[in-house]
């Protein structure tokens, strides 16, 4: 199921939830036709594949609600999990942040406590835990579906001089106890997460860790993870290895193994959704 209520579906489901992130959408479609049960569109996807740029704080809220839009609408019956930044704001105008990805179609979004510095060698700036705490309260007073599910994401554990995992654990409880649906201790990795699990009685969103399986990874306690570059990555690799070797062959016939199908994509895209329209509705 789609939306707010089937991301609450799973969440009272066992099992961890397993959301690639899409960067449009058509890869958004990709992971529903593979059998996902979610899918995610984050802020280093969103630069990357509509800007053209890295994901330095230089995308804005309509840019990332519009192309989260564009996810929800490829999809037909998961929900999409965004990534709202930091809400693009203070308290003061979070509330239209949070009814901006609900219009959206999203069933939820991550709110993070990073201020500057994201992926850039700086010391990072995080909001002090007490602001951070009234923007989560703002934000779940915000929605409007109460099944819309607000994660609270911690930079402070992962960023220089953000105040290390035991900084990340205390803020992951203020947090939670402000009333977020789920904490998000970003950039803690699987081995760390299962050390402090115990200390954490909220649901844990995490990015993938490198090197650890989806089971570590749900050993370790995590409910949800996000691999948010997956696809961004391997569109990235497959599509420059075939220009590559087009404009060394100079011959479309030298990479068309590599590539799908006319009429498989036609399938894939909808033509034929679009033909039965056609004929139905008797269009000359």
């Amino acid at each position: 199921m789609r939306g707010p209520r089937g991301f609450r579906e799973l969440l009272r489901a066992l099992g961890i939830i397993v959301a690639p992130g899409a960067y449009d959408a058509v890869s958004a479609r990709l992971v529903e036709t593979a059998g996902f049960q979610a899918v995610y569109i984050g802020s280093y996807a969103t630069a990357a594949s509509r800007l053209g740029l890295p994901d330095a704080g230089l995308v804005g809220m309509r840019e990332m609600a519009d192309h989260a839009a564009s996810v929800v609408g490829a999809v037909e019956g998961i929900p999409v999990i965004a990534d709202a930044e930091n809400g693009f704001g203070n308290v003061t105008t979070l509330w239209r942040t949070v009814r901006e990805f609900e219009r959206a179609g999203v069933a939820g979004i991550h709110l993070e406590d990073h201020e500057f510095g994201k992926h850039l060698d700086v010391p990072g700036r995080v909001l002090s835990k007490a602001e951070m705490v009234e923007k989560v309260k703002a934000a779940v007073d915000a929605r409007q579906d109460p099944d819309f599910v607000i994660i609270a994401r911690t930079d402070a554990g992962w960023l220089r001089g953000g105040g290390g995992l035991d900084e990340a654990v205390d803020r992951c409880l203020a947090y939670g106890a402000a009333g977020a649906d789920m904490v998000f201790p970003a950039g803690v990795r699987a081995p760390a997460l299962a050390s402090v699990r115990r200390r954490l009685p909220h649901p844990i969103c995490a990015v993938d860790s490198p090197g650890s399986t989806v089971a570590q990874e749900e050993a370790a306690g995590i409910k949800l993870v996000l691999y948010y570059s997956l696809l961004l990555y391997a569109a990235h690799r497959a599509v420059g290895e075939v220009l590559a070797a087009f404009r060394t062959g100079r011959d479309r016939g030298a990479v068309e193994g590599r590539l799908t199908a006319e009429a498989a994509f036609d399938e894939f895209i909808g033509f034929p959704r679009v033909q039965a329209l056609v004929a139905r509705h008797g269009l000359r």
